[in-house]
């Protein structure tokens, strides 16, 4: 009887593994490198993505990196190299953001609609003149798209609502002041 006890026991245990290593990664689960320490927390997951914040950085990571471990998913590399890898990538992105935000470049929203040419900029701060004239907005506020155009980080609905005193819709408001 025992026998057939401790059968039906790792059975059940087998299939609950199996089970879990088909769900894979959950939100809220710890993720640890390859030596068992912790690299960081899931914070989101969508379209194959995982959101891995390490409390240095939130990390896009692709699904399809993680494994199970006995303490839960796993990544090839530690907290310190992801760090590293995602510090390395902002040192990248602000380089060509800062190449691109140049006097007389259009700039485009995020959705691709061009609003403006930048004027001027003076330290952190630029100037784009607009349709309705021109916008001071800060450096960060800037990044560039996958071929190399210089862009605003908000939607052509979003800025609008920015300039004209309300929040941006679904994130936070930006900080432009018409002149």
């Amino acid at each position: 009887m025992k026998f057939k006890t401790a059968f039906a026991a790792a059975a059940a245990l087998t299939l609950a593994t199996a089970a879990n290593a088909q769900m894979g990664p959950e939100v809220g689960a710890t993720v640890y490198g390859p030596e068992g320490n912790t690299v960081g927390t899931i914070e989101a997951m969508q379209d194959g993505v995982v959101v891995v914040n390490t409390g240095t950085y939130t990390a896009p990571v692709p699904a399809n990196a993680f494994g199970e471990g006995p303490e839960g998913p796993i990544v090839s590399v530690t907290k310190d190299q992801l760090n590293s890898m995602m510090a390395e990538q902002e040192k990248q992105m602000a380089a060509a953001r800062d190449a691109a935000l140049i006097e007389n470049a259009t700039v485009l929203t995020a959705d691709g609609v061009e609003i403006g040419t930048v004027t001027s900029i003076d330290g952190d701060n630029a100037i784009v003149t607009l349709e309705d004239g021109p916008v001071s907005l800060m450096r960060d506020q800037f990044a560039t798209n996958e071929t190399g155009a210089l862009i605003v980080l908000a939607t052509k609905d979003q800025l609008m609502a920015a300039l004209n005193g309300a929040g941006a819709e679904g994130g936070e408001a930006m900080e432009a002041d018409a002149e």
